[in-house]
């Protein structure tokens, strides 16, 4: 099956029957929205039912009872290793969830609120692969307009060139809400500063490619709407330009917004592995099985 096609997808299945892929990295990244108990138990279901989903990054989790019930959903659900950080005051954080191979929790490079960018090793099909999941704040109340979102910014820059060294010669998955976007976005949006089209700038300038854009250099494509409905794109998934080769899908889809799940759409990424652990050899092309 084509990748893309499969990935887009998205079927629910018995996630008692999960089987992951030992070719490829497959993850998903979900924002979470605060969710409620109950609706955090509904993305729990929905997101073990994405038969294409073997490691879920989710973002804005809160560190409450909700952010808590979804992190046991997981589990129970099929997520056998659940990395959520617990801040030491009430904020948001981010939560990698994985049901393939062996993982590790590794310190997060990021220094500030690290509870917002945890950082694992995965093994899929006896390859390690490091990921690096983040929540950006947004701009905060006005006494405080965008202290933190500035200061997190600064601290992931600062922290890339580590997490690359920390995982020599292996892919690298950056995946989160950067609450910015992109040079030349479609549409324009005046109220980004040149600060934050820099911080969207310093993943590329640390040897990481937009996977999402490497794949669709011109797609107009958006992971968040505002209340006027025009369409912000702040979900992005990054992969170590060594590995852009490897890239075989990845999209937003638009369904678990649509079902009232999330305000955000999900996005899917699928990274093809060497056929022999340690072995490099040629990338698969792109729609190879």
């Amino acid at each position: 099956m084509n990748p893309a096609a499969e990935q887009l997808s998205l079927l629910a299945t018995d996630e008692s029957a999960h089987q992951p892929a030992t070719d490829a990295v497959r993850l998903l990244l979900f924002n979470a929205q605060h969710a409620s108990v109950e609706r955090s138990r509904r993305q729990a279901e929905w997101i073990a039912g994405q038969e294409h989903a073997d490691i879920a990054v989710l973002t804005e989790v809160s560190s409450t009872q909700g952010g808590d019930a979804l992190v046991t959903a997981l589990t129970e659900r099929g997520y056998t290793t659940v990395i959520a950080p617990q801040p030491s005051t009430p904020d948001y954080r981010t939560v990698i969830a994985c049901r393939t191979g062996d993982v590790r929790t590794v310190p997060s490079p990021v220094t500030v609120t690290p509870h917002r960018a945890p950082a694992a090793r995965v093994t899929v099909g006896g390859h390690d692969i490091g990921v690096l999941g983040l929540y950006v704040p947004s701009r905060g109340p006005k006494a405080q307009r965008n202290v933190a979102k500035r200061a997190f910014q600064e601290a992931v820059t600062e922290s890339l060139p580590r997490l690359l060294a920390a995982f020599p010669d292996m892919p690298v998955i950056v995946a989160g809400d950067l609450n910015v976007i992109e040079r030349g976005h479609q549409p324009p949006h005046k109220v980004f500063g040149e600060w934050e089209y820099t911080f969207y700038d310093s993943f590329q300038a640390a040897a990481l490619i937009d996977a999402f854009r490497h794949l669709h250099p011109d797609e107009v494509a958006h992971s968040w709407f505002g209340l006027t409905g025009n369409g912000f794109r702040f979900d992005h998934l990054f992969v170590s330009t060594p590995h852009a080769d490897r890239v075989l899908a990845c999209d937003y889809h638009q369904e678990a917004r649509e079902a009232g799940l999330t305000d955000h759409a999900v996005m899917t990424l699928r990274l093809g592995l060497p056929s022999t652990p340690g072995e490099q050899g040629e990338a698969p092309a792109p729609g190879a099985d």
